[in-house]
């Protein structure tokens, strides 16, 4: 499919203030999609739809409140992303998570081609295995498999569509994406670490002391946290204690000071802070947005400063 479209600059893109959904496409950008409707096979993964991209500017994706998980991954080119609230560098063998619930954006740059492949998931499959506390946020991976298995079932799709291709096609598209949320090569003690972690959100943790629970120095565990997860060890304790305070903000009506204390901060004003900054939202923004458990709020979410 292709379709076109018109796009404000670059920058401001990255420098605006407030960020909205967004998809923006373009005359120089194709989009390959299999939808759930389309494709029921999808369903018994609760995928809502994969596809692959050929992307230039102005290609632009925002999407301030995702219901599911949404993995990318990327097979040729460079673009840029918007993880744990910052812009990233996101290049040919990278694929990147972005957890439900969370601001996530993404979008070409100039004189670069970008090509990715997508997969979707609805709400229902960010409570299964791709929630898990050891999930990468951005790694190398096999990512010309993953955009051939979506290809393949693109095509499948729109040829002969014959039910049982396609759920091979499908059961392939899943498998891979729960290889890179389910790194076999994770440490088992990595593991249990951040298992712990993500029990105890509201504890003091710091590098000395995830060092010491693992048994390694704290460069060793930063580099082996930069090779599995894509983040420095801290900042996947503030992943993981983001990721806790949106529950309790979602299934109970307890005060944000009480949440930020759960969490581990002390100051509800620094909770509000990192809050938006990985989420997009403040705390109570959070709590009242559409689908949350207040009133109806803005569908915008505040732009970090670029990283390159």
């Amino acid at each position: 499919m292709e379709s076109g479209g018109t796009v404000a600059p670059l920058s401001a893109i990255e420098n605006t203030p407030e960020l909205v959904e967004t998809h923006r496409v373009g005359p120089r950008t194709r989009e390959w999609i299999v939808r759930v409707a389309d494709c029921p096979s999808l369903a018994q993964h609760h995928v809502a739809h994969v596809g692959v991209a050929d992307a230039a500017v102005p290609y632009t994706m925002v999407r301030t409140h995702l219901a599911g998980t949404y993995f990318l991954a990327c097979f040729e080119g460079e673009g840029r992303i918007l993880l744990d609230g910052r812009w990233q560098k996101c290049g040919a063998g990278q694929a990147c998570m972005a957890p439900p619930h969370a601001l996530h954006a993404f979008h070409a740059v100039p004189g670069k081609r970008w090509s990715f492949a997508w997969v979707r998931y609805d709400s229902a499959a960010g409570k299964g295995p791709l929630g898990t506390s050891s999930a990468p946020v951005l790694a190398q991976f096999n990512c010309e498999a993953v955009a051939a298995a979506v290809k393949g079932l693109y095509h499948e799709q729109t040829g002969e569509a014959q039910p049982a291709a396609l759920h091979q096609w499908a059961e392939l598209i899943h498998g891979y994406v729960l290889r890179f949320a389910q790194p076999w090569h994770v440490e088992d003690r990595l593991t249990q670490l951040w298992d712990l972690v993500a029990a105890k959100p509201g504890a003091s943790w710091n590098l000395d002391e995830l060092s010491r629970r693992v048994h390694c120095s704290g460069e060793h565990l930063r580099r082996l946290c930069r090779k599995q997860l894509g983040r420095s060890p801290m900042e996947h304790v503030t992943y993981l204690r983001i990721r806790h305070a949106a529950a309790l903000l979602i299934e109970t009506d307890q005060k944000l000071e009480t949440i930020a204390d759960a969490v581990g901060y002390a100051n509800p004003f620094v909770f509000s802070n990192t809050f938006k900054k990985w989420t997009g939202w403040r705390p109570s923004e959070y709590r009242n947005r559409p689908g949350g458990r207040g009133p109806v709020g803005e569908r915008k979410a505040s732009l970090p400063k670029t990283v390159n």
